[in-house]
């Protein structure tokens, strides 16, 4: 049974008006922040999603996306509720180890709170983006040389499948040892993570090209480059891409570790900070901030993909 457009349109600013009901009338078992961030942000998520409402009535395409996200915001709202409940208002969930989100979201309201954590995503920004292309980079030249040449093939998969499966925090010691700073060190470790998953599904790709098609492209005169940058990688995109996503993913899982061995900035480095002095509200807005980081970079690559592959979206939906 379909859904009723106009409920379906209604239910975020429902979820929204009622997260504020519970902030303000359901009684506190711990006393609220008294900054107004938490229930000026629910505000402005009613404010947006009206105005989005209002752009819609103008494009089609714009309607079909709201119906499409009006269950996950509303379900968005309803999550944050639920929270607030089990900790400001009943107390389940003990503080200080589980602030309420008006304890977390007062950190984007406070000018030197907000200004650390953007200090910390930017330098997380570029360790990552260091870390990430430089071990990427090397995989996938890595992973056409053994998918293409055999005695690379021959020699390169039992050392891969030997320090392959290694975590690559586990080279936290020799890193520290190898590199003059805690910078390279963790831009190396991060690198090593994804270094493997992008050698080993790009030479899955390029091993796995159709051999009718270079056969096809021999005939018509192809040197072994041509063959290599025309054929092969092109063929072997989808296995590249998902190592990219593989790599980035670890880059994502090593990057927090990487940034706790003496990089003096970061949101890893803001996290142990916050722990230390066992100010959890700021964890968990750390961990929002990082949330929205990480999805953003994967829904980028994402759209590099469909662009990059689009002859395959009416085979393969993603």
């Amino acid at each position: 049974m379909k859904a009723n457009p106009v409920i379906l349109n209604a239910a975020p600013l429902l979820a929204a008006g009622g997260a504020l009901a519970v902030h303000r009338y359901w009684p506190d078992a711990v006393p609220l922040s008294p900054s107004p961030a938490f229930p000026w942000l629910l505000g402005a998520a009613a404010a947006a999603w009206l105005a989005w409402l209002a752009a819609a009535r103008f494009s089609a395409r714009l309607r079909r996306r709201a119906a499409d996200l009006a269950p996950l915001f509303a379900a968005a709202l309803l999550s944050v509720s639920v929270w607030q409940i089990l900790t400001g208002k009943t107390g389940l969930l003990p503080m200080p180890f589980f602030p309420g989100p008006d304890r977390v979201f007062a950190v984007f309201g406070a000018t030197g709170e907000i200004g650390l954590l953007v200090v910390g995503t930017l330098h997380s920004l570029r360790l990552l983006a260091v870390g990430f292309l430089c071990g990427s980079g090397a995989g996938f030249l890595l992973g056409v040389w053994i998918g293409w040449n055999r005695r690379a093939h021959y020699w390169g998969m039992p050392v891969l499948k030997f320090f392959g499966p290694i975590p690559a925090t586990a080279w936290i010691p020799l890193a520290l040892v190898l590199f003059p700073t805690t910078f390279g060190a963790s831009a190396f470790i991060i690198g090593l993570a994804s270094l493997f998953p992008m050698i080993v599904l790009t030479a899955s790709g390029i091993a796995s090209a159709r051999h009718s098609h270079l056969e096809v492209a021999r005939t018509l005169g192809a040197s072994p480059r041509q063959l290599i940058c025309h054929v092969a990688i092109p063929s072997a995109l989808p296995s590249i891409f998902v190592g990219l996503f593989m790599a980035l993913s670890a880059s994502f899982l090593t990057l927090i570790v990487a940034e706790m061995i003496g990089v003096k900035a970061g949101l890893g480095f803001y996290i142990t900070w916050a722990q230390n002095f066992a100010e959890y509200y700021k964890v968990f807005a750390a961990l929002l901030v990082m949330g929205v980081f990480f999805s953003g970079l994967m829904s980028a690559l994402f759209a590099v993909r469909a662009r990059v592959l689009r002859w395959q979206q009416g085979v393969i939906k993603w």
